[in-house]
């Protein structure tokens, strides 16, 4: 049994004695309430019902209405009210594309304040802007494109921001239908080596645990991730948890404020005193996690603190493991990770002393060249102790988009199938006699890939539902020559990014889409926790001709391939959609009975690989023998750089200064130590270069790891090689960087 939060105050946990943290800097929660409720005030009664009754499009915590399954009370945060009016702003006056020149200078952080995409408009080349067409025009032409054009030339990529399963999945049945399995989401660049590294090692792709068991399991361990920032409800959650007596412990570059004490609103004792979260951090380096990892397991082999039996009965792989732990010396490994052979026996002692304990990862550890090793080396040191398949344990590569979870599993992916079956012709050939069409047989191009293919003018049509490749990739100079390359580009969007504006080759268009409230019949998303969740259709305004993405799929796809596919390209509604995602695949039968608010279920139930049932071919659980990643030794004037998140949800920046470090955009995050080796001080400007280019900012002085600098995301993706990726082909979002001085004002 996990222990239960203390009902009484705990002035032990308040982070200040000062009422409602008077003078410390924190986000101002109740403004970011009367600040929604103004923005929306043309559309109050509608803003409530989707706040009311919706299931939050912002990360992947899943609730129904402003409620979830964790715990009592109203859940409700910054990044869902700073989304509320993209589903309630009225549309843009088309006329307003007549000429983009004036919109080409603005980031998309300006152009979503325009209102939304109301009608489907083209631009051609020469053009100075787009014309309003008609949905049978502007099908037409793509169709047209792509019939003239082989299916190796063709890609599609979706976005996670508010996308749902039932998209996901006419999506890719529609693109198969078109002869291609060229489609890939956002899950790519986020945690594709999370589910790799899951699946080698457990045999399964996705959290194991739940949400309830960070409320009073013995310690929570948190490792590149600031939940704080990205998925803020989840501060109650850690509130109950330190009163539940639960250890929370932080591994990072940088000592997040919001990880250390957090002002939780909906709670009086919070919202008056605070709470410290984090007990301890551990900083590192700049990709330093598997060296400090295999610093603390090599301590725990020596001081006896394994779980022998579990590792004898239910695994396989420990000796190697430990035999190539042998060969790392200390030297090495302090000098990889940055930390110290003490502080790896501390949080070493930590791991060993708790029965239960649940390790949480996000971006910091996946977006690496070593994405896949950082996961295993996590995987590695909770199988130690056994710390999966039980209460109060689990791994949870947590999410930070609403819909990112179900993408990849409705195969809306280049390298798998529906239910995350591997591309092969026996299982190309069980679809193609399901869906009665030819199933491509070879794997897709990536989403890097497909930026990749337009550069070297190998596409004739990217069709991109949301996301913005411009401004979340590297080099984005790159990024937008290759964009220029292409003969036909396709965006459906709600609202305008500046992807949509780079110059066409030939033709652009753009297509209106609703949002997930606006979808007849309702929708669902699957949360971080493996939650199916209903989202029901929310009466109200809407707007223009926009249309449900899933259905203009499925009528383009009827448009392009051959007349007798066309009855297994339709779908009546979104329920008879999910009777074929119930069909198809296994692990998500109970999604046809999805019909109201409230309507949920939680596949594979609380826990995965419960009772220590492991999915895989020997029915255990695998270590991986992991040598530490690491740079040869900097030069004085060179850092590690990460790029980090402030006042954004993802690559959508909402403000200028982030409210919980009070860093503008252009702060360089330094270490004061470094800072005065260098004669710098806050404030100071300087600029970073390496051979992919150059970031000017000014030096903020934060607690962070000696020799490694962060700076915001999407500005500093400037300075990343788009050559560093990933096995599951995730860009590395981390360089190395030289630091030049460039005024002292």
């Amino acid at each position: 049994m996990l222990r239960k939060p203390k009902k009484r105050w705990t002035p032990s946990n308040w982070a200040s004695w000062k009422p409602f943290g008077i003078g410390e800097q924190y986000p101002n929660n109740y403004f970011e309430v009367f600040r929604a409720i103004w923005l929306s005030r043309d559309r109050l009664p509608y803003a409530w019902n989707i706040l009311n009754q919706g299931v939050c499009d912002g990360c992947a915590l899943g609730t129904t209405g402003m409620r979830d399954w964790t715990l009592d009370g109203i859940h409700l945060c910054n990044v869902r009210l700073r989304l509320l009016r993209m589903n309630t702003m009225p549309a843009f006056n088309p006329e307003l594309l007549a000429d983009v020149g004036q919109l080409q200078m603005h980031k998309s952080s300006k152009l979503r304040e325009l209102g939304r995409l109301p009608y489907p408009m083209i631009r051609q080349c020469g053009e100075k802007g787009f014309r309003q067409v008609s949905w049978d025009e502007a099908l037409d032409v793509i169709a047209t494109r792509i019939r003239a054009t082989t299916p190796d030339r063709l890609s599609f990529y979706i976005t996670s921001r508010g996308t749902v399963n039932e998209t996901y999945y006419a999506t890719q049945k529609a693109v198969r239908a078109m002869g291609t399995n060229n489609i890939d989401n956002a899950a790519r660049i986020c945690h594709s080596p999370s589910t790799a590294g899951l699946k080698a090692a457990l045999g399964v792709g996705a959290t194991t645990c739940s949400y309830k068991d960070w409320v009073g399991t013995d310690l929570l361990v948190f490792i590149g991730s600031n939940v704080a920032n990205n998925q803020p409800v989840t501060v109650k959650y850690l509130h109950y948890a330190k009163k539940a007596g639960t250890k929370i412990v932080v591994i990072n570059t940088y000592r997040e404020p919001g990880m250390e004490r957090y002002w939780v609103p909906s709670i009086p004792e919070s919202a008056l005193f605070g709470t410290k979260f984090a007990e301890d951090f551990f900083l590192v380096n700049v990709g330093g996690d598997i060296a400090f990892l295999n610093g603390v397991i090599k301590h725990m082999i020596a001081n006896s603190w394994v779980d022998e039996s579990f590792i004898s009965r239910y695994t396989t792989g420990f000796t190697e493991l430990e035999a190539i732990l042998a060969h790392q010396s200390w030297e090495e490994l302090e000098k990889l990770s940055g930390s110290t052979r003490e502080q790896m026996y501390a949080f070493a002692k930590i791991v060993g002393e708790a029965q239960k304990a649940v390790f949480v990862w996000s971006m910091g550890i996946t977006q690496h060249e070593c994405g896949e090793d950082n996961v295993r080396a996590i995987i590695n040191l909770a199988l130690t102790k056994g710390f999966v398949g039980r209460e109060g344990c689990g791994l949870m590569p947590i999410r930070g988009h609403s819909g990112v979870q179900g993408g990849a599993e409705m195969g809306c992916y280049a390298t798998v199938f529906p239910g995350g079956k591997p591309i092969t012709p026996e299982n190309a050939a069980q679809l193609s006699q399901l869906w009665g069409f030819e199933v491509p047989t070879t794997q897709g191009l990536i989403a890097p890939e497909m930026i990749d293919a337009a550069y070297n003018r190998q596409l004739d049509v990217l069709f991109s539902v949301g996301g913005n490749f411009l401004e979340v990739l590297p080099e984005p100079d790159y990024v937008e020559q290759a964009l220029q390359r292409v003969p036909l580009r396709v965006h459906m969007d709600i609202v305008l990014s500046s992807q949509m504006l780079v110059e066409p080759s030939d033709t652009v268009v753009l297509l209106p889409a609703t949002t997930r409230y606006e979808i007849p019949g309702g929708v669902t998303e699957t949360s971080t926790e493996r939650r199916v969740i209903f989202s029901p259709e929310i009466p109200g305004p809407r707007i223009g001709e926009a249309r449900p993405e899933w259905e203009v799929f499925m009528e383009l796809a009827r448009r392009v391939v051959e007349t007798r596919h066309v009855a297994s390209l339709h779908f009546e509604n979104t329920a008879a959609i999910r009777q074929e995602i119930a069909q198809v695949i296994p692990q998500y039968a109970g999604i046809q009975h999805l019909q109201q608010a409230g309507d949920q279920f939680q596949y594979g139930g609380s826990h995965l690989c419960f009772g220590w049932n492991f999915p895989t071919a020997d029915n255990k659980a695998h270590f991986a023998p992991l040598s530490p990643h690491g740079n040869d030794p900097l030069p004085a004037d060179c850092f590690l750089v990460a790029t980090r998140r402030g006042k954004q949800f993802n690559s959508m920046v909402q403000e200028r200064k982030d409210a919980i470090t009070g860093a503008f955009r252009e702060a360089v995050f330094m270490n004061a130590t470094d800072a005065n080796k260098l004669g710098l001080k806050a404030g100071d400007a300087v600029i970073l270069k390496n051979e992919s280019g150059e970031f000017h900012g000014r030096v903020y002085i934060a607690p962070i790891q000696p020799g490694n600098l962060q700076i915001h995301w999407p500005e500093g993706n400037v300075l990343l090689d788009k050559s560093k990726r990933s096995r599951e082909g995730v860009p590395d979002y981390n360089a190395v960087v030289r630091l030049e001085v460039k005024d002292h004002r």
